[in-house]
């Protein structure tokens, strides 16, 4: 079970800036803060379910959450990783639609709910926030067409090498002439968002090594040469 914890409040969040709540008026984020429910999840824990009843929308203030469905053969297909400042949940605010995908954590998080019932009344009054949500819904599909097309014209290697691109752009963060790659998954998910096998992704990692692409220490990894990477993933 997710730990409840005090919410602080809204204006003060790190993540408010970036996300679907900035520029609505002061009273309306004062009325925010009482109304959201703040929860700590471990690694592994679930928000919601595919199937389920949506029943609000999900803010990330810290940590990482992985969007999944699984296929009628039962396989894991990892759509996207949310981090700060993104949200979960919102495809479903106008349509009474069950969740669509499953949201595991992959690093300890800090997320905030309101109910659907809640957020749809702060519309009414912040328009703002249906437009930013719509912004975010385009920025998702133009996301998603450009991963579709990638599994068509793109083999495997550079959609490799254009997965850990999206990577440093969202989680990239310099370090002594390296980019160290702030984000853990396992060679199986990195696997299953390039739509290849594990062992295919090891093999390309190595290649990337050799060629003095990456470096790893431990389970991290950096990027050395971002201008070869962006010419391997054929940007």
């Amino acid at each position: 079970m997710p730990i409840i914890i005090k919410a602080s409040h809204c204006e003060k969040c790190e993540c408010h800036g970036k996300g679907i709540f900035c520029g609505i008026q002061a009273g309306s984020i004062q009325d925010m803060s009482e109304n959201k429910v703040l929860n700590t999840y471990k690694k592994g824990q679930t928000l919601f379910f595919q199937g389920n009843p949506a029943f609000g929308v999900y803010c990330i203030k810290t940590g990482k959450i992985k969007i999944s469905k699984v296929g009628e053969d039962g396989k894991e297909i990892i759509l996207r990783i949310a981090g700060p400042g993104d949200i979960l949940g919102h495809q479903n605010l106008y349509s009474n639609d069950h969740y669509t995908a499953t949201a595991t954590v992959i690093e300890e998080a800090s997320v905030c709910f309101l109910d659907k019932k809640y957020m749809l009344s702060l519309i009414a009054k912040e328009p703002e926030i249906a437009l930013n949500v719509i912004r975010r819904l385009s920025n998702e599909m133009a996301a998603s067409e450009n991963r579709n097309a990638a599994m068509t014209y793109k083999n495997v290697r550079e959609r490799l090498a254009e997965l850990l691109l999206t990577f440093k752009n969202s989680y990239g963060v310099s370090e002594h002439g390296r980019i160290r790659l702030d984000i853990k998954l396992t060679r199986e998910e990195i696997a299953s968002m390039v739509g290849t096998a594990n062992e295919t992704v090891i093999r390309f990692i190595s290649e990337f090594k050799e060629e003095g692409i990456l470096e790893q220490e431990g389970k991290v990894i950096y990027i050395t040469n971002v201008e070869k990477l962006r010419k391997t993933a054929n940007c």
